[in-house]
């Protein structure tokens, strides 16, 4: 019985995302074809803020058809999400919904993000102190789960919950997650990706004051150049992506257009700093090869990695020597690429946006280059697809990402036979 049930297929029929390229994830695929990107100048210096490149969305998403009483209780990372959220939905069950489909007890939510509704809480409580009011909804405001919550409550949703806080490495464990909760039985449709959005400059300065941003300050295309000898930090950017998953057979009796497949997932903890990644390598390398193993893949089948490349001296390097040690001769003839060089760092979105461009990629058969990829770091010596886009035979993608606090995650996500 369990070995049946270990059996079951995990594929993806929606997605959706929201990011400084565009407000669908059709918008984001066109700006990165078009080697644009979603940052650019700010100066916050009277804020005491050092870096001069962000990545802001201008818009707000639009929520009508979100109902007021859920709409008016969302932080902003959260009505990112819920956009995102509405386009895989809508992408998944066309005019329908998962009631039409499913019990709703099998029918789950995981989303997660860095720093939540960190904004929210600032100016909420900075109004109380000038005004001596402030919002009934603060503390929902700064609830970490507000965003799983919403979409539960949205569409009804009422099958596993989850929230993971993993920083930078939290969409890709939203989803690995969402993977083994439908993989194991215990869930037929989830929900799963992440969301971040950090405006105010408390919370900017929270995380410049680390030294991990980008230090350039006047030409964007030194900003964010992963595995470049320019390299010098990461932008941040916020953002929103959110995948739609379900189990193969119920997907196909119902018709869905099955966009891609889930086919592994690792996740392994450095156990070694709050910022720098393990000096050994061990958990990153045992994370990508419990990806392939799970996907019963060799690293040869692997047609393209979508790497973490966050472009900061420590990750892009401690990467490229993981990936080697990991896949062995086979990494030598891997074609790899960062799109945070066009998105910037989505932070707790990064992962879930990025699966959503290895679909991509399945799907158009061509491997975005790494953009600003100039004067490239001879230690970073593989594959970065430097210069233009690159088409291919590709059947299996690699998603790689790496947080804060130690957390690798990486998924391989392929083409479903």
């Amino acid at each position: 019985m369990n070995s049946l049930v270990l059996k079951r297929r995990v594929v993806v029929t929606g997605y959706g995302a929201v990011t400084p390229l565009g407000m669908t994830s059709a918008e984001n695929w066109s700006a990165i074809m078009g080697y644009r990107v979603g940052y650019r100048y700010h100066d916050w210096s009277d804020m005491g803020i050092r870096a001069r490149f962000f990545g802001l969305i201008d818009e707000e998403p639009n929520l009508k058809k979100v109902p007021a009483a859920i709409r008016r209780r969302l932080p902003r990372f959260a009505r990112l999400v819920i956009s995102a959220a509405q386009e895989a939905m809508a992408m998944a069950f066309q005019q329908g919904s998962p009631a039409d489909y499913y019990d709703s007890l099998e029918c789950g939510t995981i989303i997660g993000s860095g720093w939540a509704g960190q904004d929210e809480t600032h100016i909420n409580y900075e109004d109380y102190l000038r005004t001596k009011l402030g919002s009934p909804f603060g503390c929902i405001l700064s609830m970490p789960n507000a965003a799983t919550a919403a979409c539960s409550l949205n569409w009804g949703l009422r099958g596993y919950q989850n929230t993971p806080i993993a920083a930078c490495a939290t969409g890709t464990i939203a989803i690995g997650d969402a993977f083994e909760a439908i993989r194991s039985g215990r869930a037929s449709m989830m929900l799963a990706g992440g969301g971040e959005s950090l405006r105010t400059s408390a919370a900017v300065w929270n995380i410049d004051v680390l030294g991990a941003l980008t230090s350039e300050q006047s030409e964007l295309s030194k900003a964010c150049c992963p595995f470049s000898l320019d390299r010098n930090g990461f932008v941040l950017s916020e953002g929103a992506a959110v995948l739609c998953l379900e189990e193969r057979e119920a997907a196909i009796s119902r018709g869905a257009a099955i966009l891609g497949e889930i086919k592994g997932y690792g996740a392994y903890s450095d156990a070694f700093d709050f910022t720098a990644p393990a000096e050994d390598k061990i958990a990153r390398v045992k994370t990508i090869q419990r990806a392939l193993a799970q996907a019963e893949l060799k690293p040869e089948q692997i047609d393209y990695i979508n790497a973490h490349g966050t472009s900061t001296l420590l990750n892009d390097l401690n990467e490229t020597e993981s990936i080697k040690q990991a896949l062995g001769d086979a990494a030598w003839n891997m074609p790899i690429s960062s799109t945070k060089s066009y998105s910037g760092h989505l932070i707790a979105a990064a992962g879930s946006f990025e699966s959503i461009i290895c679909l991509q990629v399945l799907q158009h058969q061509i491997m975005p280059a790494t953009h600003h990829l100039n004067n490239a770091d001879p230690q970073c010596d593989l594959d970065y697809i430097r210069g233009e886009h690159r088409p291919g035979k590709l059947r299996n993608t690699l998603n790689l990402s790496f947080g804060f606090g130690g957390a690798n995650a990486a998924l391989v996500i392929g083409m479903s036979d």
